[in-house]
């Protein structure tokens, strides 16, 4: 299955468990990121791969440091 190339509002409200308002809020302001890099956006949607690196790339982020705080506690 192929997915869209932009992410929506619903989808994004969804995901992350929040009210649409939020969720176009959270649009508008990845928007703003991408539109300050030089990039055209599209109002009330957003590049699902910018989406999910900003997104899931915190995570990730976070993840590193909770396993970097574990290893340092074993030491």
């Amino acid at each position: 299955m192929h997915k869209e190339i932009f992410i929506f509002a619903d989808e994004i409200a969804e995901q992350l468990k929040v009210s649409r308002a939020f969720a176009y809020k959270v649009i508008k302001n990845l928007n703003e990121e991408l539109q300050a890099k030089g990039f055209l956006t599209i109002s009330g949607r957003v590049s699902r791969k910018f989406y999910e690196e900003r997104v899931y790339g915190i995570n990730k982020m976070l993840e590193g440091e909770q396993n970097g705080n574990t290893r340092e506690q074993e030491k």
